[in-house]
């Protein structure tokens, strides 16, 4: 219809007419917390390159799960810094490392709460990669694959309702799945990192969790950023497996990725905003270039807007208050 008659500029005109026909919206049980739970740490350890973050102890992973429960979030996910770590990453799936402690210890104070854990071997192998290595130093999928198995065991044997395989291997699902049903843990949740990009925004993390590689870099099973149609396969490979969700990682400079995993498979689908996106907002905020409670929503907006039904992110708590004030 021809202007004047079609003005859209009518339903901009006030705050209460915006938000009648808003198509997007953001809500605290939309949103998980990533916490970084470290062994034997007595106060938190703030991060350098993630502002406002810190390494936490078990009680203070605790005592901020509750929190999070309080503001009503969807969620927390776990990582582990063990004390000690060796090739195979063998703290990964002992029944006593942190992230088991710290999960039961959740389940027990705040049962309302989901309980997520990073399900990878990078945390806690000397090397800093994803899995075994062989003698030329390259990762070994399959070999890999039993690993992964028994933290996943392990995890939910601990209270773990949702496993997060970040890892990329290949056929990963499918074994985590088989190895979860086989253990009588059929309802635990697999969310599987489906397009995890080999991204340079992961940077502040590998400081967060110390799982920077020792040698060269996690090119040869984290995907090229620069293919879409692969993402697209990668997801509906991880369906076929298992999958309960699919992830896409980094979240804001994928959000044509979020789009296409969702539109090709109909899958509930997660996003992680990751370390380098906090940072870089925390930064410009620093600077007073940018404001930083509106860039946050306006970016996860953004990320809802593209698909995404789940959204990791740093700045959950700080969210969910905003949408509480």
């Amino acid at each position: 219809m021809p202007f004047p008659r079609a003005r859209p500029r009518r339903l901009r005109r006030t705050p209460a007419l915006r938000a009648l026909v808003r198509e997007t919206t953001l809500r605290p049980d939309q949103l998980v917390l990533p916490l970084f739970v470290e062994d034997g740490l007595d106060e938190p350890l703030p991060i350098d390159a993630m502002p406002g973050v810190s390494r936490l102890s078990p009680d203070g992973a605790l005592a901020v799960a509750r929190d999070a429960a309080a503001l009503g979030l969807g969620g927390v996910m776990l990582f582990g810094i063990p004390a000690t770590k060796d090739p195979a990453g063998s703290g990964a799936w002992d029944d006593r490392a942190v992230v088991q402690r710290t999960t039961r210890a959740i389940r027990d104070a705040v049962p309302g709460l989901t309980v997520g854990t990073d399900l990878c071997l990078c945390e806690y192998t000397d090397h800093g990669h994803c899995g075994l290595l062989d003698e030329h130093g390259a990762v070994q999928n399959d070999a890999t694959l039993e690993l992964l198995e028994r933290t996943a065991v392990s995890q939910a044997d601990a209270g773990a309702e949702v496993l997060y395989p970040s890892d990329m291997m290949d056929g990963r699902i499918g074994r985590i799945r088989d190895a979860l049903d086989a253990a009588g843990h059929d309802q635990v949740v697999i969310v599987a990192h489906s397009a995890k990009l080999a991204s340079a925004y992961y940077g502040p993390f590998r400081e967060a969790a110390g799982s920077t590689p020792a040698f060269g870099d996690r090119r040869s099973y984290q995907m090229d950023p620069a293919n879409g149609d692969e993402a697209v396969r990668e997801a509906l490979t991880d369906v076929e497996e298992g999958a309960d969700v699919l992830m896409v990682k980094p979240a804001g400079p994928a959000l044509d990725l979020i789009r296409r995993v969702k539109d090709a498979t109909r899958m509930p689908v997660a996003a992680y905003q990751v370390s380098g996106e906090y940072s870089m907002i925390k930064a410009g905020a620093a600077a007073g270039y940018v404001d930083e409670d509106a860039i946050v929503a306006e970016s996860l907006t953004a990320i809802r807007r593209a698909g995404a039904d789940v959204i990791a992110t740093y700045f959950a708590l700080d969210v969910a208050r905003a949408l509480q004030a």
